[in-house]
C-alpha cells in the first residue's frame, strides 16, 4: 500500500536527515523528559481513581471524568491548534510519479496518528480503566471507555489541523478563542451554565451504551472529512498564492507609522512583520497570551503569599514574558538574512537600538495587559511596576548583550512546537540567571530587610539601566562588533 511505504520513507528520512546526529544530545535530552512525563501519567493514571473518589461523594469516579471530559477536549484542541505542527510534503518530488492526489491528502492527514506522543494521555487512561472503571461497572465498559479516547484523540488531532490551516492565519483567531473560553469559564463560575453536567451527560451514554462508539467514530471522521474538504478546495500552490494576496494588505500593513522614525523604524517594522509571517515567531505571540494568565496560579494560591521571591518572579514573568521568549534568539531570528544586514548600510548603533526598541515595547505592552492584576491589591501593584522597570533598565541590556553568543541559526518556517533548532546549552545559561537571580534578591533581601525595599532597590537598578542606556548600549554594540562574523558564520550553517 502506498501510504504505508511514504510512512516509511518519512520514518527514514528523520534518521538520514544531515542534522539529526548533529543536534543529537537535544533530542536525547526531549527522550529523557519524554520518559519523565510518560513516568508520571502512568503515576496518575493508577491513582486518578482514588483521588476522583475522593473529589465526589455521590459521583463515580468515571462519572466525574465524563464530567471534565469537554473541558479536557476543549483545552487540548486549544492547545493543538496553537501548538501542533501541520504536516507537509515535497509536492514537487511527487508531481511526475503516478501517485494519486488523494493519496498524498490521506497520508498527510493520518500521519499524526502513527505518532507516539498523541497518545500519551493512554498512560493515564489505560492504567484508570483497569483500577477503576473495571471495578465499578465491566470489562467490555473499560474497554469502550478507552476506545473512545483513542477516538476523541483522533477527533481533536484532526479537528484541530482543519480549524489551523483555515483560520490559522488570522489574528482574529487568538482574541476570539480567549473570548470563548473566558465566556464558558465565566458560565461555569456564576452557575449560569454548567458545562460539566452536560458533559457528564453526553458521555454516560456514549461509554454505557454499546452503540455510543458510533457516535464518536463519526464525530472524528467528520473532522477527517472536514480536512479533505479543505485539500480539495486549496490543492494546488496558485490556490494559496491569490490568498495570500488578499490577505498582504492585513500582514504587511498598518505599520507605515513607523517611517518616521528613519531606518530604526523600518528595522522595527521588519521585525514586527517576521513575527506575524512565520510560525515559530507566531506561536511566541499565542504562548506569551496564555502566559498571562500566570498570575491566577500564584496571586490566589495562600502558599505563595509570603514568599515574595517567588510573587516577584511571577510578575516578572508575567510583564516580561513577550520580551524573554523572543530576545533569548534576538538575533538568531534575522539568521536567513544577517549577512544582508552586515552588509548594509546600516549603522550598527541603528540596529542595536531598533532591537533595544522593540523589546521596550513588548514590555511596556506585557505590562499593560496585567494591569487588571492590580485589583488584588498594592503589594500587587508595586510588585508589577517594580519587575517591569527592572526587565526594562536591566534584563533587556542582558539579553542584548548575551545574544551574541548564540551562533544557531533559526529555521522561521520550520515547524512551531517542540522545535528546538536553534536552541543550545548557551540559550539556557543566558535565561537562567535573568529569571532567577531578581528572584533570590528579594528573597534575600525580604528577610533580611522588608520586601518594599527589596522592591525599591530593584527598581532603582531598573531606572539607572534606563539612565544609563547609552553606555551599556555601547557595551553591546562592542561585544556585538567583537562576535558578529563569527554569528554569520554560524548563522549560514543550515544542518
Amino acid at each position: 500500500m502506498i501510504i504505508i511505504d511514504l510512512l516509511k520513507q518519512d520514518w527514514k528520512k528523520g534518521f538520514r536527515a544531515k542534522g539529526f546526529y548533529k543536534s543529537l544530545s537535544v533530542k536525547l535530552l526531549m527522550g529523557f523528559m519524554g520518559l519523565y512525563f510518560a513516568a508520571i501519567f502512568l503515576f496518575v493514571g493508577f491513582f486518578l481513581g482514588d483521588m476522583l473518589d475522593e473529589a465526589s461523594e455521590t459521583l463515580k469516579p468515571l462519572e466525574v471524568f465524563n464530567g471534565a471530559t469537554l473541558y479536557i477536549l476543549l483545552a487540548a484542541l486549544t492547545i493543538r491548534f496553537f501548538m501542533q505542527q501541520l504536516n507537509t510534503i515535497n509536492l514537487p518530488a511527487f508531481q511526475s510519479l503516478p501517485v494519486k492526489r488523494s493519496t498524498l491528502v490521506n497520508f498527510l492527514l493520518l500521519k499524526p496518528a502513527f505518532s507516539f506522543g498523541n497518545y500519551m494521555t493512554l498512560l493515564v487512561v489505560i492504567p484508570f480503566a483497569v483500577k477503576s472503571v473495571f471495578a465499578y461497572y465491566s470489562g467490555a465498559i473499560a474497554l469502550r471507555f478507552v476506545l473512545n479516547c483513542i477516538l476523541l484523540i483522533w477527533f481533536d488531532m484532526w479537528m484541530a489541523a482543519y480549524l489551523k490551516r483555515r483560520f490559522g492565519s488570522s489574528l482574529l483567531t487568538l482574541p476570539v478563542i480567549l473570548l470563548v473560553l473566558g465566556g464558558l469559564a465565566a458560565l461555569e463560575y456564576f452557575k449560569v451554565f454548567s458545562l460539566f453536567d452536560v458533559s457528564r451527560q453526553i458521555f454516560d451514554v456514549l461509554i454505557i451504551n454499546p452503540f455510543g462508539l458510533l457516535l464518536t467514530a463519526a464525530g472524528a471522521g467528520l473532522a477527517y472529512v472536514l480536512n479533505l474538504w479543505f485539500f480539495s478546495r486549496n490543492y494546488y500552490p496558485e490556490k494559496f498564492n491569490e490568498k495570500l494576496k488578499l490577505n498582504d494588505s492585513r500582514v504587511t500593513g498598518g505599520f507605515s507609522f513607523l517611517d518616521r522614525f528613519g531606518i530604526t523604524g523600518e528595522l522595527i517594522s521588519l521585525q514586527i512583520r517576521l513575527m506575524l509571517r512565520h510560525k515559530r515567531t507566531k506561536t511566541l505571540l499565542y504562548m506569551s497570551a496564555f502566559f498571562l494568565v500566570y498570575g491566577l496560579l500564584f496571586y490566589t494560591n495562600p502558599v505563595y503569599a509570603d514568599q515574595p521571591g517567588w510573587l516577584f518572579f511571577c510578575a516578572m514573568f508575567m510583564t516580561g514574558i513577550l520580551m524573554l521568549m523572543y530576545g533569548q534568539w534576538i538575533f538568531s531570528w534575522e539568521s536567513s538574512y544577517f549577512d544582508s544586514i552586515l552588509t548594509k548600510n546600516i549603522p550598527i548603533k541603528t540596529y542595536m537600538n531598533a532591537n533595544y526598541y522593540l523589546l521596550v515595547a513588548f514590555n511596556v505592552i506585557t505590562f499593560v495587559l496585567t494591569t487588571p492584576y492590580f485589583f488584588f491589591g498594592p503589594k500587587i501593584i508595586l510588585l508589577h511596576i517594580a519587575a517591569f522597570l527592572f526587565n526594562t533598565g536591566v534584563n533587556i541590556f542582558l539579553l542584548i548583550f548575551f545574544g551574541s553568543f548564540n551562533t544557531k541559526r533559526v529555521d522561521l518556517n520550520a515547524r512551531s512546537s517542540f522545535n528546538y533548532q536553534g536552541t543550545t546549552y548557551k540559550s539556557f545559561l543566558i535565561i537562567l540567571p535573568i529569571m532567577f537571580l531578581p528572584m533570590i534578591i528579594v528573597g534575600v533581601l525580604s528577610w533580611l530587610v522588608s520586601t518594599n525595599v527589596a522592591l525599591i532597590v530593584l527598581s532603582v537598578l531598573g531606572l539607572m539601566g534606563i539612565i544609563f542606556k547609552e553606555p551599556l548600549m555601547k557595551l553591546s554594540i562592542n561585544q556585538f562588533n567583537k562576535r558578529k562574523y563569527l554569528m554569520a558564520a554560524g548563522f549560514r550553517d543550515k544542518a
